[in-house]
């Protein structure tokens, strides 16, 4: 490409071409482009005003992956049958720091979800302020009706090739999706094992006595609560008196509600994949939690305990439950523009995405189009990357953290992120605007540090 002038039309050309460029690159991978496309539109007001980030093609090059491994995983079932998965890990980029971002084990894990995964685990991971790079892993392996054997022997066989590609220093995969303190300790097992050293930093969200970070657990759902406070509060509002809307019944969906039950809202329906409560006097946030942390049955179940809630088998008509606040806690593209407009005809105040890309681009444009409050997730559920930093920096002091002093830390980081985020987004000429902010943030933090390091 010859030389570009730097006026805003141009510069949108150049952006608009190299977003073409990375549909032929990665065919069919929707949600790579979806994420992709997300963050370019809110870089063109920087490169505009920074044309060395269009000299040294940072964008070109943030946007290509360091490395993509693609790997068979094979494993033994309880009848003896052998069975096949595919396993992924993208070491997306590591100009600040080791390869850092989560495990998924789920049958929709494909290349382009491990890769747009990947692609906002960079400017998440920036936004924390830790010294940590972007990557994300996992697996079309589906735990759910494995015995703990078969889930056993399957991490197994994942580590033995994983384990050639990380280290405390190269990479630090977590969990996430499907990937819980079970796994996490089978994998660690296997690892040390393989290895024959005891290195605590090569993975987080680990018990306690492999190393764990007390609040890790906690850590995206009180972390996204903490965030959508800042944003409510510099709008006179709060969590306290509000009728909260939270999807999924996960490890974040369970720490969001019970953070936001302490600031005084009431959680009136959750869900998981199967369907949506309803409760009109309040989630019992106890038996939800027995229901998916103990007994690993489906939220139906709620309704046993709780007769006067109501159940829904269509897991999306939860967005039309009236509510004052949302956090789509769940999984990618949840919320669409039809559920986006049921939530603005029924009075929304804000959104706060505590799932990775939960809410389309047509959805997010109608919120910010409302005046409704948007609370993106590259911003607002950094915490848990954020806690497993923490982590990862209490393993090489060898000390150990309490859970206030963590606490007290995810607080202070969400606060900085949401502050960095607002004046950038004033800076740039969108002010409010906390998806352009955060992606200008992540994204500047990233591209100083790559220009600094030379061409790699």
């Amino acid at each position: 490409m010859h030389a570009i002038n730097l006026e805003t039309e141009n510069v949108q050309t150049y952006v608009n071409h190299l977003y073409e460029m990375v549909k032929v690159r990665n065919p069919s991978e929707v949600e790579l482009h979806q994420a992709v496309k997300e963050v370019f539109n809110s870089l063109v007001p920087v490169l505009v005003k920074n044309p060395l980030y269009i000299k040294q093609r940072v964008l070109d090059r943030i946007v290509e992956p360091e490395r993509f491994i693609t790997f068979r995983v094979p494993w033994v079932d309880d009848e003896g049958v052998v069975q096949v998965n595919r396993g992924y890990r993208v070491q997306y980029n590591s100009a600040l720091g080791p390869y850092k971002g989560g495990l998924r084990f789920h049958p929709s894990v494909n290349a382009s979800i491990i890769k747009f995964l990947g692609f906002e685990q960079v400017f998440k991971n920036a936004l924390t302020g830790q010294f940590i790079g972007g990557g994300k892993g996992g697996s079309d392996f589906d735990p759910k009706g494995k015995s703990d054997m078969e889930i056993m022997r399957f991490c197994q066989s994942f580590m033995t090739e994983l384990s050639k590609h990380i280290g405390p220093d190269k990479d630090v995969p977590a969990g996430d999706i499907g990937v819980g303190a079970k796994e996490i300790g089978y994998l660690f097992g296997q690892y040390k094992k393989l290895k024959g050293v005891y290195e605590a930093g090569v993975l987080t969200g680990k018990a306690i006595d492999s190393g764990g970070s007390l609040g890790r657990m906690e850590a995206t759902g009180y972390g996204l609560v903490y965030f959508v406070e800042e944003m409510l509060r510099e709008k006179g509002l709060s969590f306290e008196n509000s009728n909260v809307v939270i999807s999924g019944s996960g490890n974040v969906s369970i720490y969001a509600m019970e953070k936001a039950i302490q600031l005084g809202a009431t959680v009136i329906a959750c869900s998981d994949s199967s369907g949506y409560v309803y409760d009109p006097s309040g989630i019992n946030l106890d038996t939800v939690k027995r229901l998916k942390e103990v007994e690993n049955k489906r939220i139906k179940e709620y309704v046993i305990s709780h007769p006067e809630a109501v159940y829904q088998p269509n897991y999306k008509g939860i967005w039309n439950v009236p509510c004052d606040i949302a956090l789509p806690c769940a999984t990618q593209n949840e919320l669409d523009i039809k559920s986006a407009n049921q939530l603005i005809k029924n009075g929304v105040k804000a959104i706060g995405e505590g799932a990775n890309m939960p809410t389309t681009i047509e959805a997010m444009d109608e919120f910010q189009a409302n005046s409704v409050l948007f609370a993106p997730a590259k911003a607002a559920n950094a915490g848990g990357v954020a806690v497993s930093s923490l982590e990862m920096a209490q393993n090489s002091s060898r000390v150990f953290w309490t859970q206030e002093e963590v606490d007290v830390k995810l607080r202070d980081i969400m606060k900085n992120i949401y502050k960095k985020s607002m004046d950038a987004s004033q800076e740039y000429g969108y002010p409010g605007n906390l998806v352009i902010g955060a992606n200008i943030v992540g994204f500047v933090r990233v591209a100083d540090t790559m220009i600094a390091q030379g061409v790699i």
